[in-house]
């Protein structure tokens, strides 16, 4: 882990700037420069244009019903390409312009699925959901999913109190007898 980290903010950032003085040395500092700096504009023009379709492309899987693990890598994908893009070099801007192309993000993104398929299957990756369940009422999302269950009926519950149908407070909620 720690080498990975140390590669990613101590190799990278040498590689890159040994790069950038080489292309310096073979084309100048005002081409290296203005190169630097039209490939940054021209990644925030590609990166908003393919954040906006990928927002558009969530938004339409979830009216449709479907969750959007598609359209979230790609999300994912485009901010790795946009913090690329804001580091200056060639390496990270040549990887971020593969990560605004859909095609080759698609590859990428089915490559890093079945790499975490094949990590879950040997136990190294694992998923876990937090959350207070589905809310109150017994339905979840989407509400067709999950078919309409009966409340349980709770054995420990008082026959003579007439509200026993009323369900239970919610955390937080103040009762008022």
């Amino acid at each position: 882990m720690f080498t990975r980290l140390g590669c990613l903010f101590i190799v990278v950032p040498l590689v890159e700037l040994a790069l950038l003085v080489q292309v310096g040395r073979w084309v100048g500092l005002l081409p290296t420069i203005t190169l630097v700096a039209v490939t940054g504009l021209l990644g925030v023009i590609l990166v908003r244009r393919e954040g906006t379709r990928t927002l558009r492309r969530i938004e339409g899987e979830l009216q449709a019903g479907r969750l959007p693990h598609g359209a979230l890598m790609d999300g994912a994908a485009l901010l790795v390409a946009g913090a690329f893009l804001m580091t200056p070099g060639v390496i990270t801007d040549a990887l971020a312009f593969a990560l605004l192309v859909p095609w080759t993000r698609r590859i990428m993104r089915e490559r890093a699925l079945a790499r975490m398929r094949r990590a879950m299957e040997q136990g190294a990756f694992q998923v876990r959901v937090f959350g207070a369940g589905p809310p109150p009422g017994g339905r979840g999302w989407p509400p067709s999913a999950e078919p309409r269950r009966e409340p349980r009926r709770d054995a420990r519950r008082d026959p003579r109190r007439e509200d026993d149908d009323d369900p239970p407070p919610r955390p937080g909620e103040i009762i008022q007898e």
